[in-house]
């Protein structure tokens, strides 16, 4: 038996450089029985450690598994699989996760194991800029939002009422973005800035595109990741990109027909440009003008839409931050009044409830691609949303003047390096071609940039090279005078002049003038920013310690009780994952850092990937998709260039069935796809029939099948290799959305039974946090024929040798998170894994048997079992009582309960996925909620409870409400706040009642409101 962790050899210990490309493992035989590990016991290793994790993940005790089983009529676990998972796809033997030992880890051993990866990377100081800057975060910001599962453990603020905390929160976010960018209606955060960017291009395209233009123009001084990520994504919409210097567009003859152009604000090697011209005439031609804006910068700067832009977007990134290896960050994207029904992503937007007071809530389009499926502009469904907050809230405790004061310092430490490389003979462009904020290029008339690179690295710094002879070097937050001056001395050296002496620091920052501090017209700011008191009242770390606790109250988190919402996977996000975020080891790596100081998390890669590989049945992995959707997005885009690859690239149509979630469709035209929408049969399964009839139909121009399993009904479809090998047959290729991968694992892989590829939420079946609505982690997985053409990357050399373009702006994504997904499959191990997708499915089946007397199961297999989900049908008491089912969800807040996953994909129903991580216990509380409410149903149905005044029309019922003076209803103020036994125990009290979409949708505010309707 291993008596420890014995990692995998690192990928950096032969060379740094280049990165290792398509990420290739092989996956073991789904065939060839191998034993499993024993369970760990006293008796079996009395010096195993006791800390495992296993039983600390799983919520029924086994005592609780028998008896659930007894409910179900079963004996055991391996009875219930049987019945439920098709014996066709069962995987034969255990997995074989490479790397890990023959007995359960304990957590302070997968820490200690973890922290020695971690060592591998060096961390120095990154000044390569390009979007990404070293920030100091705010420690009442770190422990309070970043590492409080209060925060990161909440879900997408679809139930307003008990989401009040971070709606504010988020709001207060668009309030900064529009402040800054002079643009009045931001959105609630994007992926990050290459992504918002690309939207940027689509958004273009939406308001230009009758105008009959398929062009678009990005200045070639943008970063080039953004510019990387542009092309991929406009590419696959049919849209030209045009690349080159925006002061030699010509709008009345070649570039008459552009959608849009997108500037950098200052540019990616510094300079500041007046871009008013530009837009004059880009306008006069019909074209829009993007600008992609540093947000420190603004806060000194003319703001985008002073000068006339029609949409600003960036990273917050640089706002509280971590650099995390290029990533979670939170992009922004902000545009003109007239275009807010155009806005990508989640909007956040000011209303009332029930009873006049102001309440938050999403607005617009919040969830478009679930309704306008096809149609819609943008298949994003996630934010960023902890980060989101987390940069607001940076804003919140600096304030304007502090913001201010950050910049000037940036700017003035700018300016004295700036000064001493000038004494010491170098060129700086930016002495004839503008001012710069944080960024300067410095020309070398002697020795090589390379060399100069190297020179730095030896110092612990990093510079950008730009060519042989020219390097970049950006400041940021946390640049100290002692670190310009041990650049100076690197400068020095490196001057090729004898005896050059670095200047001294002080006197180079004395010498600067009041003017060279100040911009001059036209690129000084002369707005006020962050005028709402909301930035001028919290900043001593007393008040904003308070504040943050008193939004974090207003909102029902893991912390509070279970979140049952159907193909979200709300699981256990343990603490042991979690801790590795904040280490310096971890957080403070610049995502374009020499491959050399990032060993550690190539190490983190290369194992994650080969056990993503192994539990999907897969032979190559990338990282890179930053959020689901932008998972399907890849795949299919790498289906698209296999077919291109192979002189089939009129292959187009993607067939989808009619019960997909709705970013299959919207990912699918955004990938240039034409969706065939694939009949459902009565059972909520793929329509066989249908199926073979579209797939002949489209032979010639099949590209591929879109398909959830299990079934977005919570059902295993007995027919899933039947699927497979017709689309097969008919010339095209799998897709397989992994959102419920929870009820997979460890039980069959969608490599064995007939995908070609598929995503995974690493955010719900690998215990990334939803964070309020993001960040997550979309990686795929291909069989091997699709490897060659995993995404690549402008920057650091990644994907497959036929790579398609970048999908995220940096080369694994969000990377510091992978390391909790890495955290709980090595805590798992194989059999905990597998064990984790048999309590998944048995907690399911154990709460669909005790509700389906009450309320019909619209869904199950072909032996009467549902999968780890399961779908309610309440339309019956709509015609019965009046009730639907937002009633139903709005009641279980007054039992101290989120909702289930409301109308999706059946409209009128409930679809509850209860997770492995639930106990008995809670389950048990969710399900006799639920019963009473059936109760109070009936109460109505049989007249003994008034139709309109009932406590289900009424709910959520607030503190506010029981506690007034008045109470006009015939139903108690007792069974209205207190209708369970456990909520005397412990109450969680809704922030607002019902709260009125279509008011809010119909007055749409979009910043923080005026004080007065507070009153």
């Amino acid at each position: 038996m291993a008596s420890k962790p014995v990692p995998v050899e690192d990928p950096g210990t032969a060379t740094a450089q280049p990165a290792p490309a398509a990420s290739v493992v092989t996956a073991a035989p789904a065939s060839g029985p191998k034993a499993a590990p024993p369970a760990p016991t006293a008796a079996a290793d009395p010096l195993a450690p006791t800390d495992t994790f296993v039983r600390r993940h799983l919520g029924p005790s086994e005592e609780d598994v028998a008896q659930m089983l007894g409910v179900l009529g079963l004996s055991s676990l391996a009875q219930l699989v049987d019945e439920t998972v098709p014996a066709a796809i069962r995987i034969a033997r255990p997995l074989d996760l490479p790397d890990l030992p023959d007995r359960p880890l304990g957590e302070r051993e997968l820490l200690t194991w973890i922290r020695d990866i971690a060592k591998k990377n060096r961390v120095v100081r990154s000044f390569l800029g390009m979007g990404y800057s070293d920030c100091i975060v705010p420690g009442v910001i770190q422990r309070n939002i970043l590492e409080n599962p209060g925060w990161y453990t909440q879900y997408t603020p679809y139930q307003s009422e008990i989401s009040q905390g971070r709606l504010e929160a988020l709001l207060t976010f668009q309030t900064m973005i529009a402040d800054l960018t002079g643009l009045p209606v931001a959105n609630a955060s994007l992926l990050d800035e290459g992504t918002a960017a690309a939207e940027a291009v689509h958004f273009c395209a939406s308001v230009n595109g009758k105008s009959g233009r398929t062009a678009f123009f990005v200045a070639d001084d943008c970063h080039p990741q953004t510019i990387a990520v542009v092309k991929t994504r406009a590419a696959a919409s049919g849209i030209e990109i045009r690349v080159g210097r925006p002061e030699a567009l010509d709008f009345t003859g070649t570039d008459k027909d552009l959608l849009g152009v997108l500037v950098q604000y200052p540019t990616t090697e510094g300079r500041i440009v007046d871009y008013a011209p530009l837009v004059e005439r880009a306008h006069a031609a019909g074209a829009l003008v993007v600008v992609a804006a540093d947000l420190l910068a603004l806060t000194l700067l003319r703001a985008p839409g002073e000068f006339g832009a029609d949409v600003a977007v960036g990273s917050a990134q640089r706002f509280g931050v971590p650099l995390g290896y290029g990533g979670p960050h939170a992009a922004y994207f902000a545009t003109k009044e007239e275009y807010k029904r155009q806005l990508p992503g989640r909007v956040i937007g000011v209303s009332k409830d029930a009873h006049g007071k102001v309440a938050y809530r999403m607005a617009m389009q919040t969830r478009e691609q679930h309704i306008r499926r096809e149609k819609a502009t943008s298949n994003i469904c996630t934010a960023q949303v902890l980060l989101a907050i987390m940069a607001g809230m940076y804003a919140v405790y600096h304030g304007p003047e502090g913001l201010k004061a950050i910049a000037r310092r940036v700017h003035a430490l700018t300016l004295t390096l700036a000064a001493g490389l000038r004494r010491l003979g170098y060129r700086l462009p930016a002495d004839t071609d503008g001012p710069v904020f944080d960024t300067v290029r410095v020309e070398l008339s002697q020795g090589s940039a390379t060399d100069l690179v190297a020179a730095a690295a030896a110092r612990d710094m990093n510079l950008r090279p730009l060519g042989e002879k020219a390097v970049g070097i950006a400041l940021d937050e946390a640049t100290t005078a002692e670190e310009i001056e041990t650049l100076l001395e690197i400068f020095a050296h490196a001057s090729g002049t004898t005896g050059a002496v670095a200047p001294d620091v002080n006197e180079l920052a004395a010498g600067l003038a009041a003017k060279d501090l100040d911009y001059a017209s036209p690129h000084a700011r002369t707005s006020e920013i962050l005028t709402h008191p909301v930035f001028h009242r919290f900043h001593t770390e007393h008040e904003m310690l308070r504040y943050l606790k008193r939004l974090e109250s207003r909102d029902l988190s893991l912390t509070t009780s279970m979140i049952p919402l159907g193909s979200c996977t709300m699981k256990l996000n343990a603490t042991t994952e979690m801790q590795p975020l904040s280490w310096p080891e971890l957080a403070h790596l610049h995502p374009f850092a020499p491959l050399d100081q990032a060993r550690g998390y190539q190490t983190l890669f290369a194992t994650l990937e080969a056990w993503l590989a192994e539990i999907t049945g897969f032979t190559a992995v990338s990282l890179q998709p930053n959020a689901g959707s932008q998972g399907e997005y890849t795949g299919l885009l790498v289906v698209r260039a296999y077919h291109e690859a192979r002189g089939q690239g009129e292959r187009d149509v993607c067939l989808i069935p009619v019960s997909a979630h709705g970013t299959n469709p919207a990912s699918a035209v955004l990938a240039g796809l034409k969706v065939v929408v694939v009949a459902c049969d009565e059972r909520g399964n793929v329509d066989l029939a249908d199926l073979k009839a579209k797939a002949e139909q489209h032979q010639d121009r099949l590209a591929a099948l879109m398909v959830t399993y299990p079934s977005t009904h919570g059902v295993f479809e007995e027919k899933i290799r039947e699927i497979c090998e017709i689309v097969h047959t008919h010339g095209g290729q799998v897709y397989m959305d992994g959102a419920n991968m929870n009820a997979q694992v460890g039980l069959c892989r969608p490599g064995d039974f007939g995908a070609d590829v598929c995503h995974l939420n690493l955010h719900k079946t690998f215990c990334i946090p939803h964070g309020g609505g993001g960040p997550g982690m979309g990686p795929i997985a291909v069989a091997p024929h699709l490897a060659p053409f995993l995404p690549g990357h402008p920057v650091v050399a990644t994907g497959g040798a036929q790579a398609i373009g970048p999908v995220a702006a940096a080369p694994w994504g969000s990377a510091s998170i992978l390391t909790i997904s890495w955290a709980y499959i090595a805590l798992m191990g194989s059999e905990g894994l597998t064990r984790a997708s048999e309590v998944a499915i048995l907690n399911a089946n154990y709460m669909a048997a005790r509700l389906s007397p009450h309320f019909p199961v619209l869904y199950s297999g072909e032996r009467g079992r549902v999968a780890h989900e399961f779908i309610l049908d309440l339309r019956p008491f709509k015609a019965s009582a009046g009730i639907e089912a937002e009633d139903v969800a709005k009641r279980l807040m007054d039992f101290g309960f989120h909702a289930p996953t409301m109308s999706f994909p059946v409209a009128g129903t409930l679809m509850i996925e209860p997770t492995e991580s639930e106990s008995r216990e809670e389950l048990d509380r969710l399900v006799d909620a639920l019963i009473a409410i059936r109760e109070e149903i009936r109460a109505i149905e049989e007249g003994r409870m008034d139709a309109h005044d009932n406590p289900l029309k009424r709910a959520p019922h607030t503190a506010a409400d029981v506690t007034a003076a008045e109470w006009n209803h015939p139903y108690s103020r007792e069974q209205a706040a207190f209708p369970a036994p456990w909520v005397r125990e412990t109450k969680f009290w809704p922030y607002v009642g019902r709260v009125d979409n279509v008011w809010g949708d119909r007055n749409l505010m979009c910043s923080c409101p005026p004080m007065s309707s507070y009153a």
